[in-house]
């Protein structure tokens, strides 16, 4: 078994202000050293998967407007911040910005979470497209795709500090 302390330390920011799904995976028996980024992402998703639709839900709601006032306001948690930034969201025309600031309003008020995109790889291009298109998705169909996307941001960032 893992050193609860050293375990926490490297992966309850994993999901988003969420420390709960590294704990609840943690206290399950799945984490098991020696750590690998797989093994983590696969116990620490299970625990994610396993909690109630609120609590799903409100790992959502944890997650930043992509290029919104968290961002402006320099307020991102360093992963939301290295990871907008690695996809030019913080290098936005004053028109781009407007752009993704319509978005994000018109997309919370129709789902209410944010919009989620693990951007890794993407440019604002990509990101608005998808933005554009997940929109027309009801209301079931983008909270599976926005958990999905939560899972693989969570993994993006465990391959970041563990070996694979």
């Amino acid at each position: 078994m893992a050193d609860r302390a050293a375990f926490m330390a490297r992966c309850d920011g994993v999901f988003e202000h969420s420390p709960w799904v590294a704990e609840r995976a943690f206290e399950a028996g799945d984490i098991e050293e020696p750590l690998t980024s797989g093994a983590v992402h696969a116990a620490m998703c299970k625990a994610f998967r396993a909690a109630s639709r609120d609590k799903r839900l409100a790992v959502l709601r944890a997650h930043p407007d992509l290029a919104g006032k968290l961002a402006v306001a320099g307020e991102l948690t360093e992963d939301s911040r290295r990871e907008q930034a690695g996809a030019g969201l913080d290098r936005l025309s004053a028109g781009e910005h407007a752009e993704f600031t319509r978005l994000n309003g018109h997309y919370m008020r129709h789902f209410g979470f944010p919009f989620i995109i693990a951007v890794k790889g993407l440019d604002k291009h990509d990101i608005l497209a998808a933005f554009r298109s997940r929109i027309a998705n009801s209301a079931d169909e983008e909270f599976a795709t926005a958990c999905a996307q939560v899972e693989k941001i969570a993994r993006l960032r465990l391959e970041a500090v563990l070996p694979t």
